[in-house]
């Protein structure tokens, strides 16, 4: 534990940035697999949606700093060739 008052807050927010960016991984990950889901069923209205849910939880996962930009555009481009390749 440290002893200096401002490391005792350094650590402190560390822990409450640390549970942040874990509810917002675990959020994006259920956007992504409600889409895979929602592939899976065949169902493409509710695909559709999904997506358009998984793309912007991406957008926002990138401004927030979970997300390197080009792992994003790659996740983007993976979801849009699945989307795609569905039955219409």
């Amino acid at each position: 534990m440290p002893n200096i008052k401002s490391a005792e807050k350094r650590v402190k927010l560390g822990r409450i940035r640390e549970a942040r960016n874990k509810a917002n991984r675990t959020r994006l990950k259920t956007t992504l697999k409600k889409f895979d889901a929602a592939v899976a069923e065949g169902n493409r209205p509710e695909a559709d949606s999904a997506y358009q849910v998984a793309v912007k939880h991406v957008d926002k996962a990138v401004s927030r700093g979970l997300l390197h930009r080009n792992n994003a555009a790659r996740k983007k481009s993976s979801l849009t060739k699945r989307l795609n390749g569905m039955a219409q």
